[in-house]
């Protein structure tokens, strides 16, 4: 409709006040209209049409009265200055928008230069003020655009972060679930079948070796949960979890790890292995810990860690004495995850600051038989 407005109220502008050949004022009236059209969808395109067309207008034309403007007549700069609004807002920048205005301006100066009878040196004033006005609404334009755009992608992003959130509270309440419920009835389980034998005293060989392979069956399903519990707690991509986790057999290269950092680790003799690959993953993960919580908050202390098996328990120790330098504040993650890791092996851990000025970290889990240091491996 705006095209077919400026190619009508163009011709109408020519036809009744200049004196120009009719046939150009069809021709010209036609290529204004082509070169709004053109605004929309190559807006660089628009802008070099609708320049050449009003280069053309104010060579052919020669105003009637006098007093009409020129060389920009009023439809033509009114078209002119509809293009460059429009074809800026499509996403030209400032600096291809203040080159085309000075190429608007070059085109009054140099008509008028040619042809000073024809208008005044005034008029190219008011074409001067109208593209910068354009060229003005034209920037504003495309920063609102640019503005939208960047709002609606920071509303998708935010939308995956609500969506990732959900999606990892889920996993916890699902780990809750499995290890408050299903794991207590399978403890309860192993616990009975292993009494049972004790509490009957009476019971037939058979009946005894059958309660014997409900005990190994339930024991078996229990490692099999804490594998995926870890596997729905852990936030490590899941990519890891394909290749090895690491045990207490890496202690010693974790411990020599930290030493070359700087740190004055000592761990103790007699660390045991064979152990559930469920209680090595969340031991080493523990002791991993808290040797980063010794480095960042008590640097240059000593850090001694102890790692034994005492009975049906693996025990685990990392004492570090005050620190010798400026620490650094933590927020306390640290000290969360390890108490869920724990708690997901029915375990119990303890914290706290030592009498020295130090920091002391003990921890319990259960453990079942020893396995082979081969299931260790298949384990991770």
């Amino acid at each position: 409709m705006g095209v077919v407005a400026l190619v009508l109220l163009t011709g109408l502008d020519l036809y009744q006040h200049y004196r120009v050949p009719m046939g150009a004022v069809a021709g010209l009236a036609l290529a204004r209209g082509l070169g709004l059209a053109l605004a929309w969808s190559r807006p660089r395109a628009a802008i070099v049409v609708s320049l050449t067309v009003s280069a053309i207008t104010a060579a052919v034309t020669v105003p009637d009265p006098p007093t009409e403007p020129w060389p920009w007549g009023t439809t033509t700069a009114f078209g002119t200055s509809f293009v460059l609004a429009i074809a800026g807002a499509r996403g030209l920048s400032r600096r291809e928008l203040a080159a085309w205005w000075a190429a608007t301006q070059a085109i009054g100066v140099v008509a008028l230069a040619l042809a000073p009878d024809r208008g005044s040196w005034g008029s190219l004033l008011v074409m001067a003020g109208l593209s910068a006005v354009a060229v003005v609404v034209a920037d504003l334009l495309r920063s609102r655009t640019e503005t939208r755009r960047r709002l609606a992608e920071q509303e998708v992003i935010s939308k995956e972060e609500r969506a990732e959130r959900a999606r990892l509270q889920e996993r916890a309440r699902i780990a809750r679930e499995l290890h408050d419920v299903v794991a207590h009835h399978l403890s309860v389980v192993v616990v009975r079948a292993d009494s049972a034998p004790h509490r009957l005293p009476s019971l037939p060989d058979d009946a005894r070796a059958e309660f014997v392979e409900i005990a190994d069956a339930a024991r078996a399903s229990l490692t099999e949960m804490r594998r995926v519990l870890q596997l729905l707690r852990d936030d490590e991509p899941p990519t890891h979890e394909l290749g090895p986790q690491p045990g207490l057999e890496q202690l010693s290269e974790l411990v020599a790890t930290t030493r070359r950092a700087g740190a004055d680790v000592r761990l103790d003799d007699g660390v045991p292995s064979g152990l559930d690959p469920a209680v090595e993953l969340a031991a080493y993960r523990i002791v991993q810990e808290a040797l980063s919580n010794a480095v960042r908050h008590a640097p240059k202390s000593t850090v001694q860690v102890t790692v034994r098996r005492e009975g049906h328990a693996l025990t685990l120790t990392v004492r570090n004495g005050p620190g010798r330098g400026a620490g650094q504040p933590g927020s306390g993650q640290g000290l969360v995850g390890m108490r869920e890791r724990v708690a997901l092996l029915d375990g119990s851990v303890s914290t706290g600051p030592t009498p020295e000025g130090g920091y002391l970290v003990e921890v319990s889990i259960p453990v079942g038989e020893v396995v082979a240091s081969g299931d260790q491996s298949a384990g991770g």
